[in-house]
């Protein structure tokens, strides 16, 4: 379908939804929104992707290999030629992603050792004091440092660790009951998202100590993040939290 608008700033945006085929049996729906600025083609458009089958890392992934698609196209109209690229290609790029974030800066692929990092996402704590006090329990027993942030209603988890020791986390995080429903009887966390699951890499700080923190402003959270050397971290994955 083609959504077709002129917003304040000159060019064209339109929206294109496409499914795509045999994509694990299923047929993957994809929105992609375009931005033409007014020297297009000669400049490249602004493309972003979305799907509620693919995760956000997935989606970031497509849209960086349709940019690479572009920049071939430059100075010719592309549109055409780059959906037709990601309908034939989308499924090797979304088995390529898998779940890991950002493989490109994974170093040793599918190695257990060195440190790994985990994002985790919690919508809400309706037994906050009891749930805290679990997360820094678990966090402690495995070992695992890093950050419990609250800024307004966003809730992360950022953890540090052996990659068994993550994994076990995770496992504890899905499985237990750590919260309240609305009757106040215990429940498993249902509302839970993996944002990142990554290698630590050289530029990534290690943090000490896990440590849970309130944060009151966003900037706050991002100098968090920017300290320990995730600047690309923060960027790709909380600000679309308050959106």
């Amino acid at each position: 379908f083609f959504f077709l608008y002129f917003p304040e700033t000159h060019g064209i945006s339109f929206r294109i939804q496409i499914s795509v085929k045999e994509l694990l049996d299923t047929d993957i729906l994809l929105n992609l929104l375009f931005h033409l600025p007014v020297n297009y083609p000669s400049t490249l458009p602004d493309i972003s992707v979305n799907s509620d089958q693919l995760t956000r890392a997935q989606c970031m992934d497509v849209k960086d290999k349709l940019l690479e698609q572009a920049k071939k196209h430059l100075s010719e109209p592309m549109v055409h030629d780059l959906i037709l690229w990601v309908q034939q290609h989308l499924k090797d790029v979304v088995k390529q992603s898998a779940t890991v974030c950002n493989k490109k800066t994974t170093l040793s692929e599918g190695t257990e050792d060195g440190i790994w990092m985990l994002l985790l996402h919690l919508d809400h704590m309706r037994a906050k004091a009891k749930y805290v006090k679990t997360v820094e329990k678990w966090a402690s027993n495995l070992r695992l440092t890093g950050r419990l942030m609250f800024m307004s209603k966003i809730i992360l988890i950022l953890l540090q660790g052996d990659r068994s020791s993550i994994k076990e986390y995770l496992i504890l995080q899905k499985t237990s009951k750590v919260d309240v429903d609305s009757s106040r009887k215990k429940c498993k966390e249902k509302m839970m998202s993996v944002l990142c699951e990554t290698e630590v890499q050289s530029q990534h700080k290690r943090f000490q100590t896990f440590e849970v923190k309130e944060y009151s402003a966003l900037e706050e959270l991002q100098k968090e993040f920017e300290t320990a050397g995730l600047t690309t971290l923060f960027s790709e994955f909380v600000p679309p939290l308050l959106k």
